[in-house]
């Protein structure tokens, strides 16, 4: 019975999951409706970069992967902090829950941040944010779901963040 209750959750007729390829970057990605795709210039403690960001909205949660390139791989795991901390900001929250992990092999580097944070916005109300941030040599990826923390579920955060492959 639990299986089929969420089961039918997940296939609410409100998310409407498609995969997504990113146009500028090697990554696939289930996204819970039609995405926009805008690029900007943002500073990473010092570093200027051009992140581009794919993203969907549904109601108030907005559910978006952001990749750039950095100019060496040195910078790239000092810049999953920078990302993390903006967005936390961003809500004015607390992390609830942090696992950070990193690999050196003969393919490259990489390093990843999950964390799950709560905070407020500006009139009050509850917010919450699960992000995936990950370096590979010299590319960044921010993996995110933000919204009202009652509307947020668990359940389709941890599908999109967990449907996120860098190919």
């Amino acid at each position: 019975m639990l299986c089929a209750v969420l089961l039918l959750g997940a296939c609410s007729p409100k998310f409407n999951w498609r995969e997504v390829r990113g146009k500028d970057a090697s990554y696939s990605v289930l996204l819970p409706a039609k995405p926009a795709t805008f690029a900007r210039q943002i500073d990473l403690d010092g570093t200027q970069v051009t992140m581009t960001m794919t993203a969907a909205k549904v109601d108030d949660m907005v559910f978006a992967v952001g990749s750039a390139t950095l100019p060496d791989a040195a910078k790239a795991q000092a810049a999953l902090g920078a990302m993390k901390t903006a967005l936390v900001k961003n809500i004015n929250g607390t992390v609830k829950a942090e696992k950070t992990s990193a690999v050196a092999n003969a393919q490259g580097s990489s390093a990843s941040v999950d964390v799950e944070a709560v905070g407020s916005t500006r009139d009050g109300k509850a917010e919450v944010l699960f992000g995936h941030f990950v370096s590979q040599d010299r590319e960044i990826y921010q993996v995110i779901v933000m919204g009202p923390e009652k509307a947020v579920s668990r359940e389709n955060a941890e599908t999109f963040i967990a449907s996120f492959k860098h190919n």
